[in-house]
């Protein structure tokens, strides 16, 4: 009886690490429905040499683009001669969205889901691609880096297994 309880505890030990490390499920997928992912993440050695700092998502022109999570658009204009929506996230986390029309304003809260924009054509490389990226925007310990945006999403689900009577 004892070493079943040690195991018990064990297991349940390694399974509260294991919950607690998933994600909480405050983002989804900023295009419906669930995109392919046409590139990933690629991030580079230093920030000014090349790579790629986000992910290209399939899409179709005009298709709604939704904020991945509940923020404030800071940025919604052109970059470059790209139409670009930037949102601000609880924990300085910063998604953006390109090439996407904007339907929002700066300042506005959005939810997560919310429509904020279309996305339109001509992503280098890829055509009818939305680019969406991630950057933790740094703050005490924190630097400002680039982070792979599908972390935000829970793509494998948790499933736990019942443990059988020895």
């Amino acid at each position: 009886m004892p070493v079943l309880l040690g195991l018990v505890l064990v297991v349940l030990t390694c399974v509260e690490q294991t919950a607690t490390a998933a994600p909480s499920g405050r983002y989804g997928w900023p295009l419906q429905p669930r995109p392919t992912v046409v590139r990933r993440f690629d991030k580079p050695a230093q920030n000014w040499l090349p790579g790629h700092r986000g992910v290209d998502l399939a899409g179709t022109p005009g298709q709604a683009v939704l904020a991945a999570g509940d923020g404030i658009v800071v940025f919604a204009g052109t970059v470059a001669d790209k139409p670009v929506v930037s949102i601000d996230h609880p924990g300085g986390l910063r998604t953006t969205y390109e090439p996407v029309r904007p339907e929002v304003s700066v300042g506005r809260r959005v939810g997560r889901g919310s429509r904020i924009g279309t996305l339109e054509a001509g992503h280098e490389g890829c055509g009818s691609c939305l680019h969406w990226g991630l950057r933790s925007e740094g703050g005490g310990r924190r630097r400002r880096e680039y982070l792979d945006p599908l972390r935000l999403l829970h793509l494998t689900p948790l499933r736990l297994k019942p443990v059988a009577p020895s």
